[in-house]
C-alpha cells in the first residue's frame, strides 16, 4: 500500500472504481486501488464499492481472498469501513437477490422494494435524487445529520436487525435505512461519487475519520 493513501478502494471486479478515487482526490485525499488481500489487511480505511448482482460480488470476493481480508480488518483491526451501493448490502448476513451469506458484519438482511404500494405501482429501481433524513448522530460522516440530497440507484434496500444501526432514513414508496453505521462500520446506499458537494463531503469526512 502506498504510504500517502488515506483510503483503499476494494478491486473485486465489480464496479467503477475510478470515479470514486477521483471524488476522493478532489477532497484532497489519495485512494489507492487494491485487489490483493494483504494490502486490505494493512488498509488504513476501506470502501468497499459494487454494482450488479449480490451472489456474484461475493463469488468474487471470495475467489479473490478479499471477504476475509476486509472482515478481519474491520472487525480485529478496527479499521473505518464503508460500504457504497452494493459494498453496503454485502455488509449485511445475507439479501433476498440470493442464496449466499454476505460478510455479517452488520446484523440485517437485503430486500427487494415492492413493486406496488397500496395498489399503486412502485418503479423499481429507485433512481435519481432523494433526500436522507438522521435517525441518529454518525462518527464517520458527520454532515449526514444534517440531511442532503443524494443520488440513488438500487432495487434492494438493507433492514437491520437492530434499530440502532440505521444512520439515516430515505422514503420512496417504503421507509428504508439509506445509511447504517456500527461503530467503525458505515453503509452507504447511495453513490457519493455522483452526489456533488452533499456526497464529497461525506467522502471527505470518512477521508479524515479517526486522524
Amino acid at each position: 500500500m502506498s504510504a500517502a493513501a488515506d483510503i483503499t478502494i476494494v478491486d473485486y471486479g465489480v464496479g467503477n472504481l475510478g470515479s470514486l478515487r477521483n471524488a476522493i482526490a478532489k477532497v484532497g485525499h489519495a485512494a489507492e486501488i487494491s485487489g490483493d488481500p494483504a494490502t486490505i489487511a494493512a488498509a488504513r480505511r476501506l470502501i468497499l464499492p459494487g454494482v450488479g448482482a449480490f451472489d456474484r460480488a461475493v463469488e468474487q470476493l471470495a475467489a479473490r481472498r478479499l471477504g476475509g481480508a476486509v472482515v478481519e480488518a474491520a472487525r480485529e483491526r478496527g479499521v473505518p469501513l464503508a460500504g457504497v451501493c452494493l459494498g453496503m448490502q454485502l455488509l449485511m448476513d445475507g439479501s433476498d437477490e440470493g442464496v449466499l451469506p454476505g460478510l455479517g458484519l452488520i446484523p440485517g438482511r437485503v430486500r427487494r422494494f415492492p413493486d406496488a404500494i397500496d395498489g399503486r405501482r412502485l418503479l423499481v429501481p429507485h433512481m435519481g435524487w432523494s433526500t436522507v433524513s438522521a435517525a441518529k448522530p454518525s462518527r464517520l460522516a458527520p454532515s449526514l445529520t444534517d440531511g442532503g440530497r443524494f443520488y440513488f440507484v438500487h432495487s434492494y434496500a438493507v433492514e437491520p436487525d437492530r434499530a440502532e444501526d440505521v444512520l439515516t432514513w430515505t422514503e420512496y414508496g417504503i421507509r428504508f435505512a439509506s445509511t447504517i453505521e456500527r461503530d467503525n462500520v458505515l453503509g452507504i446506499q447511495f453513490h457519493p461519487e455522483k452526489s456533488h458537494r452533499f456526497g464529497l463531503a461525506i467522502l471527505r469526512e470518512f477521508a479524515e475519520a479517526g486522524s
